[in-house]
Parts: structure tokens; C-alpha cells; sequence
């Protein structure tokens, strides 16, 4: 038996050592230290990148956030102990987007309480039918021969006026209900709503056309919710390549929402002018103005350009109660300082692949004319006087166009014929 290795029993409580820590048989002490360190109670963070220090407050934690703490709970008798939390996987946070902005939920438009023309029409003349039935009671009005006798006996035996309370009071009723009719009375054209406040809150929005009757005290403001269209004052940009370029833009809008567009900003007009700038900057630098030298997507080509700026410029006016239902550009040209030099790029690029196009269609005809040759003569010739013989064929036919051009090499026009570039 090896006498030099230690084959006591360690107690079950006592978690694996860690190598060139522990001796054996160390005391309380030393386990004590060594369980310390082997399940520390306080764990330190991951340490985040310099990326994710720079993606937001989103992406990093608190600066007074202090570090998660992992609880341990008692070792069991009979197994070693553990943690009985282990520390979540960081998932890598996504870098902060730009939002569209928001504005205060509670304020929507809701529905003010109003009352038909109609009615408000027939208390008005009840309450001037019920004050002149008083007045003429009391003797006030003269009575008229003509018009039945309404004056009360005491007036008719005496011919005096009896001005009693009680008549004061009921004429003053009258004029009252009259004043209030008349004062809550108002015309609400097609296309048009009315913004009700008190003292500064929002009490609703009347969208009811024609006569309408609404509390007196209600301050009301016009806001008009017809569909109107814009034309925009030509707008200075960039497209992808740093080209200037000048945009004009017809816009089609409504405001949806009168609560938000009257009190979510100062003035909803301009915010629509403002953000039709900066959106109109954004879309137009991801595409080039043209694609003549580079194939690929641009901003003259198809409905992209005008759905994705009315899709931009939806999302970021919806928060101000305006709904954008369509922006279409009515001019997309080059600024006045480069749109010389590129016309003539553009015509340098025209007359290059002019040229490509006549130069591929002479060797063609040059190669069948050298197959005809060979299959006339019953004669294959080698490379070197095939390609001689092309190259004088090519330069007899586009001479004429004021061509000169090299024959291209035969993996060249293989190349070209499997429609890979040269």
C-alpha cells in the first residue's frame, strides 16, 4: 500500500479544493478561506464594449446600478453545496433607433356634446313668445285692436303698466333662455370641425354640419379637416453619390386628429413643411439621382421614391394628428451648378455604350464572317491568322462610325457571349 497517499475521508460538506490552496488536512481556518473564494457572494458584471458604450443608455447599465448579487443557500449534508442562481447570458443590445416622436396619450379627439339647429330654434322662440306674453300681460306692449286682449283683468280696469316682481322676474327669464340660444348657436360648414375649450381644456370637437347648438361658455376654434394638397418650394438635396439635386414635391393631406393638431404643437402647417424637408433630405441620399454609369435602383426609376416618402412622412406627422395620403415629386433635376456637367456625363455615358454596343456587334459579324470563310474553304485556320483576319474585318467596319477598337481576346468574347463581365 502507498503509505504517501493521503486516503483519509474529507467531510461531505467540504467542497472541492482548489489546487495549491488547500493542504491537506487543513484546519477550519483554511476551509473557511478556501469556500470564501471558491463561491464568492458578490460577482462582477461583464465588462461592455466600447460599441455598446456608445449605443445609448438602453444598451448599459446604470452608473448607481450595483452589481447583481448571487445568493447562496446552506450546503446540504450529504452533497456539496452550490449556487442556486447562476448569472442570466447577455444578449447584445440592439443599437438605439430613431423614433418618431410622441405626444401625450390621453389627448384624442372625442365627440362634444351638441345639440341640432332645430332645437335650439324652438326654445329661442318659446322664451320670445313667453317674454312678450308677459310683457303684454302687464301692459308694457300696447295692446292692439286687431289682437285678442291678453292684459290681465287689473290692467285692463286700471289702463296703468303693473310692473310687479314677479313680471320683472319672467321677462328677465326670458331674455335669459334667449341670450344662452343665441349665444350657443353657431353654422359648422362641410369640411370644417370646431374645437371646444374652457379656460384653457379640452372639451371636445364638433363635427356635426349645419346648425348646431353648444354650451355658451365654450370657447370654440375653426380647424378646417378638408383634404388639402401642397405643392413644396423646390427643396436643395443630395443623393447618395453627393450630388446636389433640386426636388419639388406635392403633398396630400388632412388633419385626422384636432385635438392633437391644435394642442400637440404650435402650428401643425409648419411642422408638416418641416418635417417634408428633412425627409425628403433622408430618402434621397440612400438612391443616386441616375444609374446611367452603374446599373442598379435610383430615384427617377419607378414609384420608390414616392412611396417611401409617403410612408416617411406619414409615420412622422401621425403623432401630430395630420394624415399624409400621398407625396409625389413633381421635379427631380441636378442643381443649376452641376447639371451641365452632368448632362454631358450623361451623354458620355450614352455615347460609351453606343460604342460598346457597335464594337460587340462588328465582332459578331466579323466572327461569322471568319466561320463562313472556313466552312467555304473547307479550311480551319490557326489562332494567329483567325485573329488577324478579324481584326482587319473589324477595323473595315466600324471605320465608317469613327470606331477604333482592339479585337478583343477569344476568352474575352467567350465571356461576353456567356454574359459574363469582360
Amino acid at each position: 500500500m502507498d503509505v504517501t497517499r493521503d486516503s483519509s475521508q474529507r467531510p461531505d460538506s467540504w467542497p472541492p479544493a482548489l489546487p495549491g490552496l488547500v493542504p491537506s488536512g487543513a484546519g477550519p481556518l483554511n476551509r473557511a478561506v478556501t469556500n470564501a473564494i471558491a463561491r464568492p457572494l458578490i460577482k462582477s458584471g461583464p465588462v461592455l464594449a466600447e460599441d455598446e458604450l456608445e449605443s445609448g443608455p438602453a444598451a448599459r447599465p446604470a452608473a448607481d446600478t450595483p452589481p447583481p448579487v448571487t445568493a447562496v443557500t446552506p450546503a446540504a449534508p450529504t452533497t456539496p453545496a452550490a449556487p442556486t442562481t447562476s448569472a442570466a447570458p447577455t444578449t447584445p443590445a440592439a443599437p438605439a433607433a430613431r423614433r418618431p416622436p410622441r405626444t401625450d396619450p390621453a389627448l384624442r379627439e372625442r365627440h362634444a356634446r351638441a345639440l341640432p339647429g332645430w332645437i335650439a330654434v324652438s326654445a329661442l322662440l318659446l322664451a320670445l313668445v313667453g317674454g312678450v306674453l308677459v310683457l303684454a300681460r302687464a301692459g308694457v306692449i300696447p295692446h292692439f285692436e286687431a289682437l285678442p286682449d291678453v292684459r290681465s283683468a287689473a290692467v285692463r280696469e286700471s289702463g296703468t303698466v303693473e310692473l310687479s316682481a314677479r313680471v320683472v322676474a319672467a321677462a328677465s327669464a326670458a331674455a335669459l333662455a334667449a341670450f344662452l340660444v343665441l349665444g350657443g348657436l353657431l353654422v359648422n360648414a362641410g369640411g370644417e370641425t370646431r374645437v371646444l375649450t374652457r379656460w384653457g381644456r379640452y372639451r371636445g370637437t364638433v363635427r356635426r354640419t349645419g346648425l348646431v347648438w353648444v354650451n355658451p361658455t365654450l370657447r370654440r376654434r375653426r380647424v378646417d379637416v378638408r383634404l388639402r394638397h401642397w405643392r413644396s418650394e423646390p427643396a436643395d438635396v443630395v443623393d447618395r453619390t453627393g450630388t446636389p439635386i433640386v426636388v419639388r414635391l406635392l403633398i396630400v393631406w388632412r388633419v385626422k386628429d384636432t385635438a392633437r393638431a391644435l394642442f400637440g404643437l404650435a402650428a401643425h402647417e409648419d411642422y408638416l413643411r418641416e418635417q417634408v424637408q428633412a425627409v425628403l433630405t433622408r430618402t434621397a441620399s440612400t438612391l443616386p439621382c441616375d444609374s446611367n454609369a452603374v446599373p442598379g435602383p435610383a430615384l427617377r426609376d419607378g414609384q420608390w421614391f414616392a412611396d417611401e416618402l409617403t410612408r416617411a412622412l406619414a409615420a412622422e406627422v401621425a403623432a401630430a394628428g395630420l394624415e399624409v395620403y400621398s407625396v409625389q415629386p413633381l421635379a427631380l433635376d441636378y442643381a443649376p451648378e452641376v447639371s451641365e456637367s452632368m448632362r454631358r456625363r450623361r451623354l458620355a455615358d450614352l455615347d460609351a455604350g453606343l460604342r460598346t454596343i457597335l464594337v460587340d456587334d462588328a465582332v459578331e459579324a466579323a466572327a461569322l464572317a471568319v466561320r463562313r470563310l472556313e466552312r467555304a474553304t473547307a479550311h480551319e485556320l490557326d489562332e494567329a491568322a483567325r485573329s488577324s483576319l478579324m481584326e482587319h474585318l473589324l477595323v473595315a467596319f466600324v471605320a465608317p462610325a469613327g470606331i477604333t477598337a482592339a479585337v478583343p481576346s477569344p476568352a474575352v468574347r467567350a465571356g461576353r457571349r456567356e454574359g459574363r463581365p469582360a
